[in-house]
Parts: structure tokens; sequence; C-alpha cells
């Protein structure tokens, strides 16, 4: 119908540009037009004063503003109306068809069909014989790359990745020196370039199609949604624990059909199932986030599997899982514990942590004004002039605690040392409560106000020798700090019916940004108990109480809650301490494609950024593969490293990186270890649904059209409007198009009814 009242394609109008061919400039069309609305409202003003009452009013306006649009237009066309639009020339310029040749193209829909028998038999059915009537055509297979064939038929989904931002580069590349004048991409819009996530395409490839004006038009293929599925979107994990830990993963999925239906997801290290529960889903469509809590295990480098289990009836279970390589460390992190008077919290504290063979104990406790009894040290000069003055010797622990020991025991110089312990060198600080601590201790007035968690209570009197019952908030229910049972009404249940605490102390106001995992009841008020922050590069908490040895004492001989509580507290305040070498990557997961990029953050032994450090990477990979990569510093970055490596096989790697100091006496800095995972044809089986906006982007972006399979016929005829290849500028004249006679006569014909129907004809 738009081409019958139009006579052109709605692709040159919107492609094209208007003007106009007469003789006369523009503007005295618009100054003809405007004197004779002028003239019209003149007349319609003299008629109103004798016309009849029903012509009074706006009537009298609308017929005038019919009559002025009727002159207006008659006057555009004695100015000879037409639109210019770029066209391709017949014979000189090549249609480039691209065919994704991916396993998701294998999918069959709704109909039956696979979504490449689709796309071939949209090509063959006349699509491919109309374009080669006017145009050269070259088609190609898209998958990880881009390979020209000779045949649609030969077209095999068989490709174990799909990316159509490199392979449309690639194309532009390989053609600059030929006039190519279109794409047409057949696709389910499938992208699992690295990077891409599947919904955009790269800047890169877009910029090399604009440089060239290519428009690229796709043609989609594929249900737009899943019925019956339940697809993981993501498994966030931390990529390195310590032995036994308490892990937390957070799984990411969506379904399509069992919405309010029953679900189990999983945890796995091969055939073990570490952790599993049951979860209600959410509505269809709706990504759901859920966490799931397991043990890290024995030391060694795993593949977890994060799953949920398949449902009845689910059209593709292959996108119900994700790997993720993880690297569990046996090391021991040693935390300097300074107390300043005997004590049952720091016996108790001691006697949990003698059971956690990753975390080493090294305290201080004060027994009288100037005696120390020191435990737990790695030789007989460890600490024997107290507590350190030195960075090189505070930076060595993973953690800091300091118990009932008032701020003026320590100097100003190792006041300011704890503040760059967890500013600058990334550790931990957790103050307990007690008699000397906190505003008790003057710890308001001192250096690390601005690093504990709370704004501390002015004064002092703020430490109180009464019972206080124990709660968790909501983030303490989620959180695996105060993780007691998995299940979180049961973990909320039990931290309620913990035995109240021996004392407590008022930790004053929350900081922004802190979080308070507990909350305790004593003398008819409700306190923060465990308040958590990071600052800088490293992270504070505050335990307001010297009396969780009574969970110990009085609770059940064999209950773990004491001493599973300070382990999980302990380890959550050395475990992201960083060595002086820190090794890192932007994915762990590699899906089909090698190329690695590795960083190394070295700093020297006063944790300053050691910029004449040589650094390398030892990889160790499956069948055999080693290499050795020398990583390059970075020019922005000081003590920032980085190199680039290929893993060509499938498989799990293992990444050494070691730094040495330069110069006449080379010494080691320190090192660390990365794993990775290459995974091939495993991308494919995830968001199988046709990606309707990659593709409607895609061909916005470029000046093409968006098509379903049903319009096809006319996209020969429409392809050929572009200023890619050779093209010529063809001027349309439109003075001649039915809907202009269209609209004289029905102006005409409604002013003359309406006049008829108000009496003045």
């Amino acid at each position: 119908m738009f081409e019958f009242l139009f006579r052109y394609p709605f692709t040159v109008f919107s492609k094209g540009q208007l003007i106009l061919l007469g003789a006369w400039p523009g503007w005295v069309l618009v100054l003809l037009i405007a004197a004779a609305a002028g003239e019209l409202a003149w007349l319609v003003r003299l008629r109103l004063k004798d016309a009849a009452p029903k012509l009074q009013g706006w009537r009298g306006w609308a017929l005038w503003g019919m009559q002025s649009a009727m002159v207006a237009l008659l006057f555009l066309l004695l100015w000879q109306p037409a639109v210019r639009v770029a066209e391709l020339s017949s014979e000189q310029n090549i249609i480039a068809v691209v065919i994704d040749d991916s396993h998701s193209m294998a999918v069959a829909d709704s109909d039956g069909k696979t979504r490449d028998a689709a796309a071939v038999a949209a090509l063959n059915d006349g699509v491919l014989a109309a374009l080669r009537k006017r145009f050269q055509t070259r088609i190609y297979r898209l998958g990880s790359g881009l390979t020209r064939i000779d045949d649609p038929k030969t077209v095999t989904p068989s490709e174990t990745a799909t990316h159509i931002g490199d392979g449309l580069k690639q194309l532009a590349t390989e053609t600059a020196d030929l006039p190519v004048g279109a794409v047409v991409l057949l696709s389910d819009g499938g992208e699992n370039a690295v990077g891409m996530g599947g919904s955009r395409i790269g800047v890169d490839a877009l910029q090399a199609l604009r440089n060239r004006r290519l428009p690229v038009h796709t043609i989609a293929f594929g249900s737009e949604q899943q019925i019956r599925d339940v697809e993981m979107e993501d498994a966030s994990v931390a990529p390195n624990a310590m032995a036994n830990a308490r892990m937390t993963a957070t799984l990411s999925f969506v379904q399509q059909g069992y919405a309010g239906q029953k679900a189990t997801i999983t945890v796995r290290e091969g055939e073990k199932v570490l952790a599993g529960r049951e979860v209600t889903l959410a509505a269809n469509g709706v990504i759901q986030t859920e966490p799931l809590f397991f043990s890290a295990g024995a030391a060694g480098a795993k593949l977890l599997k994060f799953s949920v289990d398949p449902l009845a009836g689910e059209e593709n279970v292959a996108n119900n899982a994700l790997n993720r390589p993880v690297l569990v460390s046996d090391a021991k992190k040693r935390i300097l514990y300074i107390e300043g008077e005997p004590r049952w919290e720091f016996k108790f504290i001691r006697r949990a942590e003698d059971d956690d063979p990753t975390i080493q104990l090294v305290t201080m406790l004060r027994t009288s004004e100037n005696k120390i009894y020191r435990q737990g040290l790695s030789g007989p000069t460890e600490l024997a002039e107290g507590f350190p003055v030195r960075a090189e010797d505070l930076f060595g622990y993973a953690g800091i605690i300091i118990g009932s020991v008032d701020a003026d025991y320590f100097t100003p110089l190792q006041q300011e040392l704890l503040r760059e312990y967890v500013d600058r060198r990334g550790g931990g600080i957790l103050f307990l409560g007690g008699r000397s601590s906190l505003s008790d201790g003057g710890w308001n007035a001192s250096a690390l106000n601005d690093v504990l968690p709370t704004f501390l209570p002015s004064g002092r009197n703020s430490f109180h020798r009464n019972s206080a019952t124990v709660e968790l908030t909501a983030a303490g229910v989620e959180s695996p700090i105060t993780r007691l049972l998995d299940d979180p009404a049961k973990n909320a249940e039990r931290w309620r019916r913990l035995t109240y605490l021996a004392d407590y102390e008022d930790p004053g106001t929350p900081k922004p940004g802190a979080t308070v995992l507990a909350e305790m009841h004593a003398r008819g008020a409700k306190l923060p108990l465990l308040i958590t922050q990071n600052y800088g590069h490293g992270r504070t908490a505050v335990m307001a109480t010297g009396g969780t040895w009574r969970w110990q004492m009085s609770e059940a001989v064999n209950d773990p809650s004491h001493h599973l509580f300070w382990q999980q507290l302990l380890r959550w305040l050395a475990a992201d301490t960083p060595g002086p070498v820190t090794g890192s990557m932007p994915a762990r997961m590699l899906q089909d494609e090698g190329r690695v990029r590795l960083s190394a953050m070295v700093h020297d032994k006063q944790f300053q950024p050691a910029t004449d450090a040589h650094v390398t990477a030892h990889i160790e990979g499956p069948q055999g593969v080693t290499a050795l990569v020398d990583l390059s510093p970075s020019q922005d970055t000081p003590g920032l490293f980085q190199g680039e490596w290929t893993a060509e096989k499938p498989g799990p790697y293992l990444a050494e990186i070691t730094a040495d100091a330069t110069g006449s006496a080379p010494q080691e800095l320190g090192r660390d270890v990365l794993t990775f995972q290459r995974e091939d044809g495993v991308a494919e089986n995830f968001h199988t649904a046709q990606n309707r906006g990659l593709l409607e982007q895609l061909a916005k972006e470029t000046g093409g059209r968006y098509w379903k399979p049903a319009e096809v016929k006319d996209l020969p005829r429409d392809i050929s409007y572009s200023e890619a290849g050779i093209s010529v500028r063809n001027t349309h004249e439109l003075w001649n198009m039915p809907i202009v006679f269209v609209v004289l006569l029905g102006l005409a014909l409604t002013e003359w009814l309406l006049r008829r129907k108000w009496g003045v004809v």
C-alpha cells in the first residue's frame, strides 16, 4: 500500500534527501504560502461577521486550515519536489552474504526446522537469485572466524563460537579494495566473543563498517524466547580460597515456563556434591540470584561446577551449568594479636585458632606494665623489641587484632603504621571490646579514628560488664562470616539462641559504607555488635565485646558455634590481604578463545610499587604445555607488569608469577599463582534464543535494516539504496505520487462537505 500511494519504497524516503527542482528559491515558496494563508485568514475574518451561527468560532478556522493546506500543496508542486537518493550501480557492486554457521543455528524452533535450514531456504527462495541479477555476490560462513564458500548448501552449523563483530571487521578489512555495496547477515544474533557478553557488537567492528559506509542488513532466525528452559547466567565465586574455608558463590539464572516451581542448585567438584539447596523459581524472564555456601575443602587447583538441576521437559539442558576454576591454598596466614590484659576472650580465641590449620596466631599478651608474653613466634627475635616500628616487620602479617589496649600504648609512628597497614598495604584490623578498648581506650582521639568502621562515642565509660543477647541483621544472615548453619532461617535462629555475652561495649554509630552483621540487646537498648568496613585497600572490623567466650563455656560440649565463628571471622580478616606480588587476569574461564592477558602488581618490602623488577610467568597446561612469559612494566601504573599469551589447547592451566628485584644483589620479591581454564564448544549452548536487540542495533548503527524471514522478498530491491561501493545519486520526482492527488481531492471534498453541512455552500 505504501508503494502504491508514494510510488517508491519507504527506503527511498528514509535514506534520501528531499529537494526542490524549481528555478525559484525556497524562500519565495515560503513567502507565497505565508501570504496566501494570511489573505485567506483575512477573508475568513470578514465572512465570520455576517456568517451563519454554525460557522462562528473554530468551524470557520477549520475551513481556513483546509483551504490553506490546499494552496500550500499546490504551491509546493509548482516548485517540483523530489527526493535524491544514492543507489548502487548494477553489475558493478558486490553484495556480501554472511551465513551464521555456529552451533546455535542447529536449534530447531517451534516449526521443527533448524535455523540454518531456514536461512538456506530463505536465500534459495528467490532472494539470492534476485541479488545475482543486479549484483555480484560473495557468500561467507561465520563462526569464530569468517570463511568464503561457494554454495549456501555447504553450511553446516558446527562452529563452536559466534564472533559476529570480529567476522564483520574481518570482512571490511579483507574487501577494502573491492566495491562492496552492502552486507546481508543471516543469524540468530548469538555473540560470544570475549568481552561482548552476547549483548552488543564491539566498537572496533562498528567503526570499521562505518568507515566503509557498509550497511548490514540482518535477517533474524530463531524464537525470541525459550518456551521451557532454565539457563545459568553467571556463577560468581572467589578465584582463591584458604583450605577448608567457608565459601560463598552467587548463582544467577533465568527461566521460562517454570515460574513458581521448585529447583535445586548445586556445586560439584567432579562427581562429588559439595553443597545444594532447593529454591523457588521466580517469574518468567526474571534473572534470579541465589547464594550457595560450601567448604573449599583440601588444597589444590579445582574446577567447580555450579548448576541448576534439569527440570522435566526442558528444551536445552546444556545451559544449566557453569564451570569456575578455584585455587585452594593451605599456606598459613599469620595474624598478629595484641592483648592488653589476661582475659578469657584471649584464651578462647587462641583455642579456636589452634584447630584451624590455615591461620597462625602470633600473640602479644601484656601481663604487666613492662612485660609481654609472646606465643606463636617464627623465631626468638620476632617481636623481641615489642610491637613493630618498621613497615617491613608489620606488613608481613596478614591481619591484626587489637584487644583491650589503650591507644596511647602505641607511639604516633606505630599508629601511622597501623593506618598505612590498612590503607596502603591492604591488610585487615579487628578491634575487640574491652575495658581499655575503643572509646575507653582513647581510640576516638587517635590517628586510627578514621580507620574504624564506627563513629566512636565521646568520652569513656562505654564498656559494661553486663550481659547482652545477640541477633543477626539481614546482612549477617547472608554473610559467610556469621554463617553457622547453611539454611538462612535456621542460622538466624541459632544466633538468637546463643548464650548471652559476658560483657559489651557501645561502639557508636556505623559510618556510611559500613555493614552491621550482628546486633546486641543490652539493658533495653539495641547496639551494633559486629561491624565491618572496607578502608583504602584493606578492611577493618569492630567486635564490640570481650565476652564471646561464654559461647564455648555454656553451650553443649561438642557445639562448634564459638570455634566456627572465630575461624570464619579471622579468615575474612586475613584472606584478602595481598602478598608482595598479586597476579590477575580479566577472566578465568576462556570460552573458545585462548588469548590471555596476565597482570601482576609488584611491591617491595615496604609495600611501595616496585618499578625495577623482573617479572615472569611460568605457565603449565594440558598435554605437557609449558611456557615462560616475560611481563613488561606498565607506562601508566607504577608497579604494574603485564603480558599476553595464548592457550592453544582446551583444559586447565596454572601460571606462577615470580618477581625478582634487579640490581647488584637480585632477590625474590614474591610470587603468586593463578589458575584458569579454556573451554571450547560450551558458549554456544547459552543464550540460544534470537538476540533481536543485537541484530536491530547492528542494522541501525550501520544504516541497514532488521528483516524477518517473511519480509525478505523486498530485500533485493531495498538493498540497492546504499552509499557504499560504486553508487550514483538518482533524483525521483514526487509531484505525480498518487498520495498527492488523494490529499488534494480529500481536502477539497472534506471542505465542501463541511460547508454543506454547516449551511454555507
